[in-house]
């Protein structure tokens, strides 16, 4: 559902919308507003949960360092946050260990990341501020669950894209 006034699409960039694909100025915008309170919502969740001081940043690497209880290479854990800067996931890791939350090994060359015993709790705690203060008040909109794995499947193929946009303006 589009939401239209008389000032044309909701958009922040107008002269963005008067391009051939307004609908896709309407979706940047509403993803810069979806991934700025995600953004806030990853950090006060794990305050809630107990360990403030963390940014999101942080907060995704200790979730993908946790996620299905196998330590991750440095460049699995770019690849899964899709962060190009390998400066930005060391320097969280980093945090991270100093406050117990992941513990860095070596296999080979290879320097792994998983989280720790206190890592896997603080997840946990985060699980559980996410069950009640989120999940229940979405469930409550009534929306059918595939349709929002429609949605992640939509971004997800349109990360792609903009991706794929990002290399080609970067070579001109």
């Amino acid at each position: 559902m589009t939401e239209k006034t008389d000032f044309g699409p909701i958009v922040s960039s107008a002269h963005l919308a008067d391009g051939a694909l307004p609908a896709l100025s309407e979706l940047e915008f509403g993803m810069t507003l979806a991934g700025n309170a995600f953004e806030r919502w990853m950090v006060r969740c794990m305050t809630a949960a107990g360990e403030p001081g963390l940014t999101s940043i942080d907060v995704q690497v200790l979730h993908s360092a946790n996620h299905r209880g196998r330590p991750k290479r440095l460049s699995d854990l770019c690849i899964m946050l899709g962060i190009e800067d390998t400066h930005v996931v060391i320097y969280a890791i980093k945090k991270l260990e100093k406050r117990g939350l992941v513990k860095s090994t070596r296999s080979g060359k290879e320097k792994l990341v998983g989280a720790t015993a206190k890592g896997v709790e603080a997840c946990i705690r985060y699980r559980s501020v996410r069950e009640a203060l989120l999940v229940e008040s979405v469930k409550g909109l009534g929306l059918d669950p595939r349709a929002i794995s429609n949605v992640a499947a939509t971004l997800r193929a349109l990360s792609g894209h903009y991706d794929q946009a990002a290399r080609t303006a970067a070579s001109l």
